[in-house]
Order: structure tokens, then sequence, then C-alpha cells
């Protein structure tokens, strides 16, 4: 099915309205001058539904939806692990890290480095995340975001991506370098609820193709008699995908690593919560994100093996598609259901619902590395006496300067083969060793700034001899291993430097800033409850 008039209007239409959207919340009140926190925090004044929502639109971005989709092509369902234990990790977070960032009154994780070890080591960590922010993430986001645009809007060639990328960046300046973070939170609201119903039309849409008999229960049913094997959490040491799931150690090793880096010091995800209203709201915002977890999978990999058995009965052409000598076409899953099934009109909706978890993503990193980069290392080295105005102007030209580098480098990316994967897999090798710093700062009273310096620095050393040892060891082992021997280091190190006493930077831990509310605690035990059925039933 052609992209149509109404379908380009409908995508307009979305456009238009984010971009308005998004410069009518970001004004400021007349005689009020935008301040460093109205700009970065949003004038910490999101309520919950607005975090969690936020906190969902930058997660869910190309690399989700594409990627994940790819991944589900040729893994399955074992792929969700990343989503389901992500709502695990997101109530350990609201529990246990968030209270301490809020009472230290935060703008970024680095500034947290800074007042529990010290100045040098916050800056590393600093540069590393404005490193990563530009080169891999948001360079990935772009590019699979006008690869999926180019297969259904353009003719899959790739002859248009450049003008996607350039698209997709321009419609993420529009609200984002003006507005901050206020701007970037509010329009997730409307981009999650987008995400959520287009990734649920898709599904729908698709499992009735699926089938000869036609109807979404006949397709749910068609598809799991059909790819069984695609239908398995934990994965058995013969499966050829077992080195990027390892099986068991999926739920009791690596994976926590990737998670708990990802939700716990991610500066693009962590910033909504530090712009709560309070700490209540902050974690029932993380709470409402851990639920939203819980139907991801339904929009992101459930696609992904509808598209696996089309392409094994060779339904619609799938079969040249998604072509074995090919492995980067897993990717095309999504994209392709779109362009086969979805009729008229409501394309055009799913399409800015794709559009819209790229674009709410973009803006998060977006913003997030301008607080870095201001905050981090623009104001202690350059400006200490900036006003607040200045650090604002200032934040609004490393946005620029961001998204100008990553539309550079995107369209070079090429393909890879299950792009989620390769992500992960990259990041992983530098995220445990920075987990480990932070896991020992926060819970371990005798950690050293020496002893934080060499582990995070050893980490990296550790994790690419794991990664290049003769033996094959699956990424997500790796990681676990790579966290492990550096807090060893960090252990070994603070001991031997120090005289045993505590670290007078150490984090006083009382039992009530740990203490949460009732509503909290109840959504906590159902989310836990329906993931042991969940794993269960899927086992």
């Amino acid at each position: 099915m052609d992209f149509t008039f109404i379908d380009y209007l409908i995508f307009a239409a979305y456009a238009v309205m984010i971009i308005t959207v998004g410069l009518w919340v970001s004004r400021s009140k007349k005689g009020h001058e935008k301040t460093a926190e109205d700009y970065f925090l949003a004038g910490k004044s999101l309520p919950w539904w607005a975090i969690g929502s936020s906190l969902i639109a930058a997660n869910i971005s190309a690399e989700q939806i594409i990627g994940m989709s790819g991944s589900g092509f040729k893994i399955g369902l074992a792929i969700a692990s990343y989503e389901w234990m992500a709502a695990i990790t997101l109530i350990i977070v609201a529990k246990y890290f968030l209270p301490i960032f809020i009472n230290q009154g935060l703008y970024t994780i680095p500034e947290f480095v800074e007042k529990r070890f010290n100045t040098n080591l916050k800056t590393i960590l600093a540069v590393f995340w404005i490193a990563l922010f530009i080169f891999v993430n948001l360079t990935s986001v772009l590019f699979l975001g006008a690869k999926a645009l180019d297969t259904i809007m353009g003719d899959g060639s790739g002859n248009l991506i450049i003008v996607f990328v350039i698209g997709l960046a321009l419609i993420a300046a529009a609200y984002s370098i003006w507005g901050g973070l206020s701007a970037v939170a509010w329009t997730d609201v409307i981009q999650v609820t987008l995400l959520v119903l287009g990734g649920i039309i898709t599904t729908m849409i698709a499992l009735q193709h699926v089938t000869p008999d036609g109807g979404i229960s006949n397709g749910l049913s068609y598809i799991y008699n059909h790819a069984g094997e695609k239908f398995h959490m934990i994965l058995k040491k013969d499966n050829p995908q077992f080195s990027n799931l390892p099986g068991i150690a999926v739920l009791i090793g690596g994976m926590w690593i990737a998670n708990l880096y990802y939700w716990g010091f991610n500066q693009y995800i962590i910033q909504r919560a530090l712009a709560a209203k309070s700490i209540r709201e902050a974690q029932k915002g993380l709470a409402f994100a851990a639920f939203l977890k819980l139907i991801i999978p339904l929009i992101v990999v459930i696609p992904g093996i509808i598209a696996f058995v089309m392409f094994s009965d060779n339904l619609q052409g799938a079969g040249a598609v998604f072509s074995a000598s090919d492995n980067a076409n897993n990717d095309h899953a999504y994209p392709w259901l779109i362009s086969q099934f979805v009729p008229m009109g409501l394309k055009g909706l799913v399409v800015a619902a794709l559009a819209a978890a790229i674009v709410s993503s973009l803006a998060s990193m977006l913003n997030s590395t301008a607080t870095i980069f201001t905050m981090d290392i623009y104001k202690p080295y350059f400006a200490k006496q900036s006003s607040e105005k200045r650090l604002v102007n200032v934040g609004r030209m490393t946005v620029l300067v961001a998204l100008v580098i990553s539309g550079l480098l995107a369209p070079s990316m090429g393909s890879f083969d299950q792009m989620f994967q390769y992500i992960q897999e990259y990041t992983g090798l530098v995220s445990p060793g920075i987990l480990a710093v932070f896991l020992m700062g926060l819970f371990w009273k005798k950690t050293s700034t020496r002893g934080a310096i060499v582990g995070v620095l050893a980490s990296i050393p550790i994790a690419l001899g794991l990664k290049f040892l003769p033996i094959a060891m699956p990424f997500l082992d790796q990681m676990m291993y790579t966290c492990l021997i550096t807090i060893i280091i960090i252990v070994g190190v603070s001991l031997s430097s120090g005289e045993g006493d505590d670290d007078p930077k150490a984090i006083p831990l009382l039992r009530k800033t740990f203490a949460t509310e009732r509503t909290f605690n109840i959504t906590a035990y159902a989310i836990l409850t329906i993931l042991v059925i969940l794993y269960t039933v899927f086992w």
C-alpha cells in the first residue's frame, strides 16, 4: 500500500501539533526570565503521569521499535526480557536510588559523582556521556528512524535516508532547542499516547493478515502454533541466539547490569525524575513507567514474530524482503508490516506514532547532552559566575551542535544485524564499570575516590579483554564479570589506600530515606506478580 496524500496530511498535522504544543508550554511567563532550573529541570514541576509518560517516550525510540522488532524476528519473545526486567529495575531505582539523588538536589548524574568523589572523576564521566549520546545514541536513533521512514514513505532503497534524517532533526530541534525539558516532557505525554495507539493498531492489523482465517485471536494462535520456538523467554544453550540472551543468566546476570545502568544512571532517563514536584511524585512516575513497560513487548516484539511467520510462509512477498542472505533485513520487520498492511489514513497515524517515538527520544537526548555540557563542563570550567540567561543560551547552542554532528554521521552508519543488540553490546563495554562506581559510591561508605577512579579506568580494558578472549562468552556475561571485577578492584584499592574508616563524602543511609507510600508499594507488588506469571507462562 502506497503512502497517500491523506497519510501525508495526517503526518504533517502531527508535526505541526507537536511543534506548536512544545513551543506553547515552553513560553516564558510575563516578567519571568527562563532560569537554568526551568530549562534543564522543567522548573521541578512535573507530575507523576508526565514523568512516567516522558520516561517511556524517551526510552522507546527507533532502536526499540525497529531494532527490537528485528530481534523479535530473529530471536523471538526472549528479547522482551529487556522490557519486562526494566519494570523491576524501575521499581528498584524509584525506591533505593531516586531518594538519594533528589535529596542531593542534582541537575545531572555527573554532579553526584562530584559530590561523592571529586571533580576530576565527574569530568571524565561527563565527557564520556556527551560522546556516548552524540556518537552512539543520537546517531543510531536518527539512522534507524530515517531508515524506517524510507521503507514506509519512500521505496526502501535508502535514497531518502538523508532527507528523513534532516526532517527528524528539524522537528526535534524546533521545540527542544527553545523550550528545554519542559517542552520535551509535556509533548512526550502526546508522543507516548500516539506510540501505544499506533503500536497496538499495527499489531492488531498484522495479526489479522497472518492467517487465512483472519481475526486477532486466530492470528495469535497461528503464530504461536507456527513459531512456538519464538515464545520462550529463557533460551537453551543449543539455541543459535544463546550468545545474545544466555539462558537463565538473563535473570540473574548481566541483564541487571544493563538495566540498572540505563534506568538508574542514564542522564536522559533519570532527568525526568529529578524534575518532579516531589520525591513521591517521582516514585509514582517511575511505577507508572514500569506498568507501561509490561505492555511494550506487545507493540514492539510481537510484530517481529508476525513478520517471521510471514517470512516462513512467504506471505505477501515476505520471503524476498527478509532474505536469509541479508541479516540486516531483520530490522525491516516493523516498517514492512506498516507499509504492507496498514490501510490509508491509519498508516499516516501509525507513521506519526513511529516518528513520535523517534523525535521524543532525540529531544530527550539533546536536552540531556546540553544539561551535562552546560552544568558539568561549561559552568565550572569556563564561566563560574554565568548568569541564568547565559547558561540557558549555552544549553540551546549545545543542542544545535550535537544535532548537527549526529545528523552528519547518521547516514554513514550503514546496516547492522540486530541494531538493538549492537547498541547494547557496545554500550556494555563501559556501562559495567560506571555502574560499579555508582553502586559502591551509594551503598558502601568506605569507597574512596582513588578506588573509584582506578576501578572505572580499569573496567574498559577488562571489558575489552573479556570480549576478545579466545573462548566464546555472551556479552551479557561479559558485562556481569566486568562489573564484579571492577567492584573487587574498588574494594581492594579503597581498603589498601585508606585508614579503614568511612569516606568523609559517604552518603548517610537512613531508614526513612527509603520509605515509600502505600500506592507505590501496592503498584510494585502488582507489577512483580504480573512478571512472575509472564515468565512462568512463557518460560
